[in-house]
């Protein structure tokens, strides 16, 4: 009769434990995201597809360079009269506080390879900052690679002087090389739409805080 008694409260006792690790697991899995200010932490990260691309400096730049710090993608291409270079003063003011003990890089990505060659990379993005990434690669990496993303982007014109349309979010990769949140610009009606720095880098708190 003692030997039963003992056993059944081994049994609890395993069942409450079982029962604690299941609560718990099932509370991290259903973390509510946060709230962003400027744009939205999707509901689940998404792995990136393979994609090989070449940096400002004629070095690969695959799936491998986005693990371990955070990275800001944006999309768009040298000879952009307005968003690009609005987007990267931006991000290059913000930059001292986003890369907090070097965690975070921000890359440039460039949907026009037939003139974004990695000279003209390399002296764009150290225009901004000479932190930053460029990269570009084949259409055919970069439309697989764009949509997965979130972003699309399309070519406008004949002749030498064509335009890109493009997407004008940033895009947030976690440090497992997941597409994890993104930024989008915001109009006050009057200017083009914009990302505010600040909200830029306190969203970017919150979403490390979460992490």
């Amino acid at each position: 009769m003692k030997k039963s008694w003992m056993m059944a409260v081994v049994f609890l006792m395993g069942m409450g434990g079982l029962t604690l690790l299941i609560t718990s697991g099932n509370s991290s899995d259903n973390q509510t995201p946060p709230t962003l200010d400027t744009g939205y932490v999707f509901p689940a990260p998404k792995p990136l597809p393979p994609f090989k691309l070449t940096d400002q400096q004629g070095q690969t730049f695959d799936n491998q360079r986005l693990i371990g710090k955070w990275s800001l993608i944006f999309l768009g291409y040298t000879s952009c009269p307005d968003i690009c270079p609005t987007t990267m003063s931006k991000l290059a003011a913000a930059y001292p506080e986003l890369n907090q003990e070097n965690s975070l890089q921000v890359i440039f990505l460039s949907v026009d390879p037939a003139r974004d060659t990695p000279t003209r990379l390399a002296q764009y993005a150290a225009f901004f900052h000479p932190e930053f990434l460029a990269i570009t690669g084949e259409h055919s990496e970069l439309y697989s690679l764009t949509r997965s993303l979130g972003m699309v982007y399309t070519m406008v014109g004949d002749g030498p002087d064509y335009q890109v349309d493009h997407s004008a979010s940033i895009v947030v990769i976690s440090p497992k090389g997941e597409r994890y949140a993104v930024f989008k610009p915001k109009s006050d009606g009057q200017s083009i739409p914009q990302i505010r720095n600040q909200a830029l880098i306190s969203d970017m708190r919150l979403i490390r805080h979460q992490y």
